[in-house]
């Protein structure tokens, strides 16, 4: 496989490594973060200018066709940065929308960033299992009605709709009789409970009461949604998996950094060996993490749901591990001042255990990975 990046893709991380560096620095984004909506219009609108929003959209719909590998760049960079505003939940949401392909409308609103998306498919009972679903969805005239509620939708509340999961058929853990929905925020029926996480982002609580949607709000077929739901939550792992190596990177960076300017017997504290392997040590799961991650992203256009399930799986459960450890190691290697919030490692440290909980946790892909076909027959 082939690692280097294509012209237009560095123009991309460059482009937005500037804009982080220049205008989203660790004040700008504590100031976002505490205030009342959580996000920045005027940081949303400056991804719109660089194209993000567009970057994931398909040419006929205004955007410029990027694949899972074009996104891994850019997720890097989000991660580095660690970027707050709805962009991993509006390129999720998108992901759906192309899936189905009966929303171009839509799509368009998202390529000129007008619209953004969050995924309403978590409840509170279900754990990472998106096939464990309560909410319902009935005939209800020419349309349908939904009635239900979704746990921790991450950016729920910035959203201008959502994709929606709920069961039209079979029983509760059932992969039969899933249907996925699009519903404007602004339905009436839908109510919006907004909260700060650990990691500086924005999660809700959204309930369905009687919401009524017309039937070109179902995306794909009635009660056949699970194969795009499946298809479309390794989209988001593999865009968690690269947000995770930039984040991992930024704090690798910055742990080096401290360790070469903080002195001990008046010498910086790099100079000692035990610390020196510690730091060769991260960087093998960095690197490690940054191959699988790149591979998941690759393999989402393989056309084989079971070659992507298995590749997408390892590499979360390889992410998640080498966030854990490089999280607590450079914790340890800045002592008791790396699990303030004054410090950036420590934010970055908390985002790495958000993505790590998110779409499925080590042990949730670790069996997942294990009960393909393929593993089995060469087990």
């Amino acid at each position: 496989m082939d690692f280097n990046l294509k012209e237009e893709q560095q123009q991309f991380a460059d482009a937005l490594r500037r804009w982080v560096d220049k205008d989203y620095g660790f004040d700008v984004r504590h100031r976002i973060v505490h205030s009342q909506s959580g996000v920045s219009d005027l940081a949303w609108s400056t991804l719109v200018e660089l194209g993000m929003t567009a970057l994931p959209v398909p040419e006929q719909q205004g955007g410029f066709d990027g694949s899972a590998v074009d996104l891994w760049v850019v997720m890097q960079e989000i991660g580095r940065g660690l970027v707050v505003e709805p962009y991993f939940a509006t390129v999720w949401g998108a992901q759906f929308l192309k899936l189905a392909g009966n929303q171009h409308h839509l799509l368009e609103e998202v390529a000129s960033g007008e619209l953004k998306l969050a995924c309403a498919l978590g409840e509170k009972h279900s754990r990472h299992e998106l096939s464990d679903i309560k909410t319902i969805a009935s005939i209800n005239g020419e349309g349908y009605r939904i009635d239900g509620t979704k746990t921790v939708v991450v950016h729920g509340a910035q959203a201008g709709a959502l994709i929606v999961s709920a069961r039209s058929a079979g029983a509760q853990r059932d992969t039969n009789g899933i249907s996925l929905f699009v519903v404007p925020a602004d339905t009436p029926g839908v109510s919006v409970r907004d909260y700060r996480t650990i990691d500086g982002q924005r999660a809700a609580t959204v309930q369905f009461s009687h919401v009524a949607v017309p039937a070109s709000a179902l995306l794909g077929k009635l009660g056949g949604g699970w194969e795009m739901l499946d298809e479309a939550a390794d989209y988001g792992a593999s865009l968690l998996c690269a947000e995770a190596v930039g984040a991992m990177d930024a704090l690798f960076a910055a742990t080096l950094d401290y360790l070469k300017t903080r002195k001990q017997f008046g010498t910086p504290i790099g100079g000692f060996q035990a610390l020196q392997h510690r730091m060769a040590d991260m960087y093998i799961h960095l690197e490690q993490a940054r191959s699988m991650a790149m591979l998941a992203a690759a393999r989402m256009s393989c056309g084989d749901a079971e070659e992507r399930r298995r590749v997408v799986s390892a590499a979360k459960v390889r992410v998640g591990q080498a966030s854990k450890f490089l999280g607590q190691q450079a914790v340890q290697l800045h002592g008791g001042m790396g699990v303030t919030d004054e410090l950036l490692a420590a934010h970055h440290f908390k985002r790495l255990a958000m993505i790590e909980l998110t779409l499925g946790d080590v042990d949730h892909h670790l069996e997942r990975f294990i009960a393909q076909r393929g593993f089995q027959q060469h087990s």
